[in-house]
């Protein structure tokens, strides 16, 4: 049995019934408007990119964001790309990156991985179940006792927690099996992507955040959440900067209100919701913010 994919509309709806499981953050007052991200950026020493739906969409570059890039630096800005895209090594991000026309370096991209396996470094050890799609295997994981969750029921209750960090594979099945894993004994649910959905280049895909706010709902577990708009992955960003920006200095570009401007908000960064990629492509944008009650310090089509 597949699900049915996810529209823009279905997908903030999700994440307005998730909320309540996210941070604190001030609403905002107003927001203005502007034709790209060249007209605002004056006022701050660092930019701050989401990476899907506002550098690419799945595996194509968006038209002119390369281009933008340059034009920042060149204008003595700094910029970083801090991601939830937890499902590929570093050294992957590095070389899809430089196919799709960027020249980031690897302390320019900053992952909801790395956060994950900060938070790792300091935790007990146990033998953890790790959602993750096959294509790299456990790379990366190699310092932790670790195993991928497939088909197979025992992998599930071996495990003494769950990692998930990519959901490419995932299926109703294997969600099922963790479910019913949890249900029989509970056990700490990390979640290295809090995103719930992403734009792809045949419509939105369910991430790990979708998943593990599923177990939430059902009262299976608490899950740890480590990626936008937690606070963790800014804090590692902003550790690589040097000397540090205040945080007025910094502006945080992204296309999903409540990860990238709820996280902007809650760090005390200014913000800018691109709105022609990504999940609120083609709605009503001042209706979807009056609904989050999150608001942007600028609003703008594309980079």
């Amino acid at each position: 049995m597949s699900r049915p994919r996810p529209t823009g509309r279905t997908a903030f709806d999700a994440y307005l019934a998730i909320r309540h499981r996210l941070p604190e953050a001030p609403p905002g007052c107003a927001f203005g408007r502007a034709p790209h991200l060249g007209a605002i950026a004056g006022g701050f020493d660092t930019v701050l990119f989401d990476a899907y739906g506002v550098l690419n969409v799945g595996e194509t570059p968006i038209l002119g964001a390369a281009a933008r890039i340059a034009e920042l630096r060149g204008r003595g800005k700094r910029v970083m790309v801090v991601s939830n895209s937890a499902g590929y090594p570093k050294r992957a991000m590095l070389r899809r990156f430089e196919t799709l026309g960027f020249d980031f370096t690897a302390d320019e991209i900053v992952t909801s991985r790395e956060a994950l396996l900060a938070r790792l470094a300091h935790a007990p050890r146990r033998r953890w179940g790790v959602m993750l799609g096959p294509g790299h295997g456990l790379r990366g994981f190699e310092k932790i006792d670790a195993h991928l969750l497939l088909d197979e029921a025992a992998a599930y209750d071996q495990a003494e927690g769950f990692l998930l960090v990519g959901s490419d594979g995932w299926s109703v099945e294997r969600q099922r099996l963790l479910a019913a894993s949890l249900r029989a004994r509970p056990r700490p649910v990390f979640v290295g992507n809090p995103d719930l959905v992403a734009p792809r280049e045949t419509g939105l895909s369910l991430e790990p955040g979708h998943f593990a706010h599923a177990l939430a709902d059902a009262g299976l577990c608490t899950p740890e959440f480590h990626g936008k708009p937690f606070r963790a992955i800014f804090d590692l960003a902003l550790s690589r900067l040097d000397p540090a920006p205040e945080a007025e200095q910094v502006l945080m570009v992204g296309d999903t209100l409540h990860t990238d401007i709820l996280g902007a908000r809650a760090m005390g960064f200014a913000s800018a919701l691109v709105t022609d990629h990504g999940p609120l492509a083609g709605a009503d944008v001042t209706a979807a913010i009056d609904r989050a009650g999150i608001i942007p310090d600028f609003v703008i089509p594309h980079i």
